[in-house]
């Protein structure tokens, strides 16, 4: 039931209470290009965590290392950005923007290890992981889109 709320909350955007946690949001600072292949890639990251819920639920361990592996392999830094965009990406995110994410594609690729080794309670402890880190990134660094998103104590 709590791993059904979470991704509810994650998934389809629902909003928790702001923090104080929450450092000033990205969004703004970002060139409509980033904003535009975020967004892609987070639409991307939605359909993929759903997915791999549903996966998990059936026992349909390959396809929860599938999707998990696309999402450690969806890094907006690999993709087609020209060094300005990655000059203007390094300069609108924080240290802890970039550490959240580097830690939820770590979590994906082991996501995707786990299901390749049919490790059921694994994937569980792994996905509700990955779960927590999308709300503290959310709750921190884009409360301007989901404010009422709440960081989560560390």
């Amino acid at each position: 039931m709590a791993i059904g709320k979470a991704i509810a909350a994650v998934l389809l955007g629902l909003s928790v209470s702001t923090h104080s946690l929450a450092a000033e949001p990205v969004t703004p600072k970002l060139t409509d290009k980033l904003r535009g292949l975020l967004q892609e890639e987070m639409r991307s990251v939605q359909s993929a965590m759903s997915s791999i819920h549903s996966a998990m639920v059936m026992g349909k361990h390959q396809d929860v290392a599938a999707y998990a592996q696309q999402i450690h392999d969806s890094f907006i830094l690999q993709q087609s950005l020209t060094e300005q965009d990655r000059k203007d990406l390094m300069a609108a995110v924080p240290k802890g923007f970039v550490k959240l994410d580097k830690q939820f594609h770590k979590l994906a690729a082991s996501l995707a290890e786990a299901g390749k080794q049919q490790d059921t309670a694994e994937q569980r402890s792994l996905f509700n992981k990955m779960t927590g880190n999308c709300i503290q990134c959310h709750g921190q660094y884009v409360s301007d889109r989901f404010p009422d998103v709440k960081a989560l104590e560390k």
